[in-house]
């Protein structure tokens, strides 16, 4: 298996996707397909799911033999760090062969004075059951500029431990209460990108705001957040990587 990526904006992406993920879960389990690869998991506590496919050709070279092992397993922060090295003009190449034991990640770079790298990971083995996602249709849905949903919940998680959000027909409200206070965020629907709520619908639900806000910890992978609520379902966070690639995380409201 390999995988190339040298769009210097890609790389950015690709080093943001395991900054996020890295502050839910320890390890990954990364599934190949002939055209695409496929990561999904759940942190510890079972409040947030990811679901992230990126396909072949999103990448500069995407390459999977048939003898090559189809589920791979490896620490989500130790990737990241190695990843987060790589200079602007350096080539990132990720690989192994057949049922390997390790990781190969190559950074190149034609450039002179700017040494090549290389590095390997150790594989481990892990059972991580997949859970089948269905299509859901949602009370609330709208798109934010991503640098301001990163702001706010930069902000609120200073106040408190939860988030309140109250989506109406002409605004939504973002409240949290901890001991140094209240913060209320009202966002007008004109300075939405899009919204469309349920006629007659007004929500009113509780989410943990430290995991929104590590969902919403980098502003690279998308320039908006695509957010869909519902009193039913888990609210559901869209990052669109281009390409029909897309990063899903679910997160489970908090019960009262």
């Amino acid at each position: 298996m390999k995988l190339v990526i040298s769009d210097k904006h890609k790389k950015e992406m690709f080093v943001a996707l395991f900054q996020i993920l890295k502050g839910c879960t320890n390890l990954i389990s990364m599934m190949m397909y002939d055209d695409y690869i496929y990561m999904q998991g759940m942190d510890k506590s079972h409040i947030c799911l990811f679901d992230i496919k990126i396909m072949g050709t999103w990448f500069s070279n995407f390459e999977l033999n048939f003898e090559d092992s189809k589920n791979i397993c490896f620490d989500s922060s130790t990737l990241h760090t190695i990843l987060n090295i790589a200079t602007d003009d350096q080539v990132i190449s990720i690989s192994y062969q057949g049922d390997a034991e390790k990781l190969s990640i190559d950074f190149t770079s034609n450039t002179k004075g700017n040494f090549n790298k290389f590095f390997s990971v150790p594989l481990t083995e892990f059972d991580n059951d997949i859970f089948n996602v269905p299509n859901t249709d949602y009370d609330a849905e709208f798109s934010i500029n991503a640098k301001k949903l990163h702001d706010i919940t930069s902000q609120m998680i200073l106040f408190g431990l939860d988030i309140r959000i109250n989506c109406a027909d002409d605004k939504i409200n973002l409240n949290t209460d901890g001991d140094l206070g209240n913060m209320m965020v009202s966002i007008p629907i004109d300075d939405l990108n899009e919204y469309c709520i349920a006629e007659d619908e007004t929500i009113d639900l509780l989410y943990n705001l430290t995991f929104l806000h590590k969902i919403c910890l980098s502003t690279k992978l998308s320039n908006d957040i695509n957010v869909s609520i519902s009193k039913d379902y888990p609210m559901k966070i869209k990052y669109d990587l281009g390409g029909d690639s897309q990063f899903l995380f679910y997160l489970a409201p908090k019960l009262e």
